[in-house]
């Protein structure tokens, strides 16, 4: 017994010493000595104060001019045919392993978050200013803010409440006793796709970061970005000065890793005044549409003028780089291939290319690559969908703006084809006024209030297995005239036409010895029908914030939802109309952001149709189904996903309400280990009630990956159990 409880003192002494050896390891970085003073210095007490000045050094910036260069050299390590369909990715040449591009541009910032570049020279050994795919949005990073990265897909270890997401430990202390530099780790606590590794190196006197290095993943491409700030107590000591950025692009067997080097020279800085910085407002993301691009024809492509531009001299290997690719192209001029060869490979390049065409004096032509994967869509109830979008642009003087989209679509599982065009001119920019013509043939409509009418006679005398008035094609003719009245507040006026026609031609063959019903009777059922519409519609955004770009208006986000109201009435008689009508329609949108990549949208809105007269089709504006994608990016919140497609065209009112929200670490928290790509989670909840559908209620699930959206909903109708589905969005380089 004796040696029993002897080897149990040895078993617990043993354990208690292991212990205390793993605690204090896993603490021996939380806390050091300060080398001087010989006081504990903790890393949480040091990430408090920097997070405590981080929301005034975010904002502290209100304009700058730079010049940014950027210096890029790309390595195929592998390939494979899948890589010359990857869009956005940079021409490949035959036998070409590595590539070099460079950039030299003027840079205008202006907060909150306004970027105005303008490329004034490019040199490089591929065609166009192409290099790594998502890989440029690395260049403006703004390190005090909650996110890296513009749209919000990188968590900060600044971030407000970071520390739930990060452990930070001190690594080393640097500096003299005046002024110390601390170097902070940051670990992440789970493994996502949203969460960085790396250190920053913070400045004792004021608490500001003098450089930060992380590495993460972020859809295709594994990074490791460093930022070296500005020197203390100079203008750019809160704006980068140098990045280097390495990245490994990864996907289906392709490997190409990329190295560029940024370098930026400020010209000016203008920083916010104190009592300024107090009533500054939340900061708001802009979208490509609003980075203002210079004209590729416009660039400098000369050695000599880059050669005295170039801030950062170039290497051996990058100057032999430069010799094989004037040998390479050289040759190529002296061995011009055949009429044959040049004809495919320009096809080859529609294939898998954007492609823009200046036309001298006329403007330009863009259209998207034919084999696109974005192009595709699919869904339970659409089945698959393409579509091809061609543009026209031409800029006029004052700012005045010409844009024609034609677009294409075909749907498979219908087997229908449907094409739009649809053309603004902008004659007053800085109001953002416009007319507006759109044509095309909309969605196919059921019209089952000419059946149920003709059924509901007594002793009827038709057959009905010729008539055929309950689905009908749809030709419209839409104009808009719209003016900004005031900051936020849009008036439109304008008219709709619409040539519906049935889809198989009825004939009415009475059964029986029975008259035929007089003619009045009879031209209420026709196989075609026409409506003219005039139309008046107002939206209005309070708290708009917006810039001027030249004397072009830009309007950014707003703090307040967006109302709209929708009014049309139908004339008969004019174009060979044949009903009158009346439809209104009340609209209400918003997002909310919460921080730390967590929003909330929400959708209002009530309709109804009234005074008809010989009208069988109700077409709602915002109450509707499309056969055809708007584009995938299109967020499943916000419409219904099981509710069957002939509802739309069933009631004349309805009134309907959305809710979603968006978070990252939702239900999967504690799963990341297995499903650490899942970029956010969503809530989803939707009600609807008309006539014969009170309510009907649609809850989902959804979950946000780099690759493709996906969603799982169940649907009540009438408080029974209406059905389940699912909504799939490709989602690959379209982020």
């Amino acid at each position: 017994m004796k040696e029993i409880r002897r080897l149990r003192y040895k078993i617990l002494i043993v354990c208690i010493l292991g212990l205390f050896f793993f605690i204090s390891k896993g603490t021996a970085h939380d806390y050091v000595m300060n080398p001087y003073t010989r006081q504990e210095i903790s890393a949480d007490s040091i990430i408090e104060r920097v997070m405590t000045f981080a929301p005034l050094y975010e904002t502290i910036v209100s304009d700058y001019r730079a010049s940014l260069y950027i210096k890029g050299k790309m390595d195929i390590q592998k390939k494979n045919f899948i890589l010359r369909y990857v869009p956005s990715m940079f021409r490949l040449q035959k036998g070409v392993r590595e590539y070099l591009l460079e950039t030299y541009s003027d840079l205008h910032y202006t907060a909150p978050n306004i970027y105005d570049q303008k490329v004034k020279a490019y040199q490089g050994t591929v065609r166009g200013n192409r290099g790594l795919p998502g890989l440029l949005e690395y260049f403006s990073v703004n390190i005090y803010s909650s996110s890296l990265l513009n749209d919000e897909r990188l968590l900060s270890p600044l971030a407000k409440n970071g520390q739930k997401y990060y452990k930070y430990q001190i690594d080393s202390v640097m500096g003299d006793p005046n002024n110390l530099d601390y170097r902070i780790r940051f670990i992440p606590r789970t493994k996502s796709d949203q969460l960085v590794g790396g250190y920053m190196v913070v400045s004792s006197n004021v608490w500001s970061v003098r450089e930060i290095r992380f590495s993460g993943r972020s859809e295709l491409i594994t990074f490791t970005c460093w930022i070296k700030m500005g020197e203390v107590g100079k203008k750019d000591e809160f704006l980068p000065v140098r990045y280097n950025v390495e990245a490994l692009f990864k996907f289906l067997g392709n490997r190409v890793d990329g190295n560029y080097t940024a370098s930026l020279n400020y010209k000016s800085i203008e920083l916010k005044e104190k009592k300024v910085r107090k009533k500054e407002k939340k900061k708001y993301n802009l979208s490509e549409s609003f980075s203002l691009q210079c004209d590729t024809n416009a660039y400098k492509t000369d050695a000599s003028t880059f050669a005295v531009m170039r801030p950062i001299p170039l290497s051996e290997s990058e100057k032999k780089l430069y010799r094989d690719y004037l040998l390479r192209r050289d040759t190529a001029t002296t061995h011009k291939p055949s009429k044959s060869q040049a004809f495919w490979g320009t096809m080859g390049d529609l294939m898998v290319e954007d492609y823009k065409f200046n036309l001298a004096n006329i403007g330009s032509v863009r259209f998207s690559p034919f084999i696109n994967p974005l192009l595709f869509s699919y869904s339970g109830s659409n089945g698959l969908s393409y579509r091809q979008d061609f543009r026209y642009n031409r800029l006029f003087r004052g700012d005045k703006l010409l844009r024609i989209v034609p677009k294409l679509g075909y749907n498979f599982t219908r087997k229908e084809f449907y094409w739009s065009l649809n053309a603004d001119f902008e004659y007053w920019p800085q109001k953002r006024g416009f007319v507006r013509l759109n044509v095309g043939n909309g969605n196919r409509i059921y019209s089952s209030k000419v059946l149920d009418e003709l059924k509901a006679m007594p002793d009827s005398i038709f057959n009905f297995n010729l008539i055929h008035l309950d689905y009908f094609k749809d030709l419209y003719f839409n104009f808009r005239h719209t003016v900004e009245v005031v900051n936020g507040l849009d008036v439109s006026v304008g008219f709709s036409a619409h040539k519906r026609t049935a889809v198989e031609p009825s004939r009415f063959v009475i059964t029986g010895d029975y008259p035929m019903p007089p003619p009045e009777f009879m031209d209420k059922f026709k196989n075609t029908y026409i409506s003219f519409a005039p139309r008046v519609r107002v939206e209005w955004t309070p708290g708009l914030y917006y810039y001027m770009n030249g004397k072009r208006k830009i309007n950014l986000r707003s703090l307040y939802p967006t109302f709209s109201v929708d009014y049309e009435r139908g004339i008969k008689g004019v174009f060979k109309s044949t009903g009158e009508y009346e439809r209104i329609e009340f609209d209400l949108q918003h997002q909310i952001r919460l921080g730390l990549m967590r929003n909330i949208y929400y959708r209002f809105g009530f309709g109804a149709f009234t005074n008809q007269d010989e009208l069988y089709f109700v077409d709602f504006a915002n109450f509707s189904r499309h056969n055809l994608p708007v584009g995938w990016n299109d967020e499943i919140g916000g419409v219904f996903q099981v509710l069957d497609g002939r509802w739309y065209n069933s009631s004349r009112r309805y009134v309907r309400g959305h809710f979603t929200y968006e978070a990252p670490f939702l239900i999967l928290r504690h799963l990341m280990k297995y499903t650490r790509y899942v970029q956010n989670e969503r809530i989803y909840v939707g009600a609807l009630t008309m006539p014969h559908l009170q309510p009907y209620l649609e809850v989902g699930y959804g979950i946000g990956t780099h690759i493709f959206d996906f969603g799982v909903f169940v649907s009540s109708e009438n408080w029974k159990f209406g059905g389940i589905g699912c909504k799939f969005t490709f989602e690959l380089f379209n982020r």
